[in-house]
């Protein structure tokens, strides 16, 4: 099993092309998954992080309701936002400047071969993240994701989650607010979730901004300790 993961910080990038990467680096491991079947061989498969920053954009879930999105396409283009229906689960969200998105690509068989532990593991990288700022975050049921005040009438969401997996590979990820202009999440019906806000970060702290790089390294420590792997930094990236 490898457990090294390749890390790459794509800085900010169009949502599209980002979309295509993964799904490049998604069919690389699966492919190889196929020959090592045929061929009957244990080549190592490969395993990615992604952090990056996307422009406003609005993406829907495969099972989402895009009735969710409160914008025509002529409002859209007005406030500068793109959308797109796309092939992870989950329903409608959000993501901007400001945002910490993580798309971990991996190999599951490198780790367990359960996709309900995982999106636990996910969440508690987040969890264990925003408690090194104070917060006490949890786990709403039956909403996947990162939530304070879980149980009261001030249930706020602070970190949305949609995967797909296919072979055991995952793709697509979790977006954690951190400096979010809060307002963008006014146009959508946040997951398809009503009467629950959504927050950021440097909200919550009452601070006009957190330091993202700092945020990313503790995401990445917590990462790295639960799924008991090693992340580099290619050198030729």
């Amino acid at each position: 099993m490898n457990k090294q993961i390749q890390l790459y910080d794509l800085g900010n990038k169009d949502y599209k092309a980002t979309w295509e990467y993964q799904e490049e680096l998604f069919k690389g491991i699966v492919d190889l998954k196929i020959q090592n079947r045929k061929d009957e061989t244990t080549l190592p498969t490969p395993n990615y992080f992604l952090f990056v920053e996307h422009p406003h954009v609005y993406t829907l879930g495969k099972s989402g309701d895009l009735s969710n999105l409160l914008l025509s396409g002529k409002q859209l283009e007005a406030k500068g936002a793109t959308f797109y229906k796309i092939n992870r689960g989950g329903d409608i969200t959000y993501h901007g400047p400001g945002q910490i998105v993580g798309y971990p690509i991996l190999d599951l068989e490198n780790f367990f071969t359960d996709i309900h532990q995982y999106l636990r593991l996910l969440e508690e990288a987040i969890i264990l993240t925003l408690a090194e700022y104070g917060l006490v975050c949890g786990r709403s049921e039956g909403e996947t994701g990162v939530w304070l005040g879980v149980g009261t009438p001030f249930a706020r969401k602070i970190c949305a989650m949609g995967v797909r997996a296919s072979r055991w590979v995952t793709m697509h990820g979790f977006a954690l607010n951190v400096n979010v202009d809060l307002g963008y999440f006014d146009n959508i019906i946040p997951c398809g979730i009503r009467g629950k806000a959504v927050t950021s970060l440097n909200v919550e702290l009452g601070v006009e901004r957190v330091d993202e790089e700092e945020v990313k390294v503790k995401i990445l420590h917590h990462f790295s300790q639960l799924f008991e792997c090693s992340i580099i930094r290619p050198l030729d990236f």
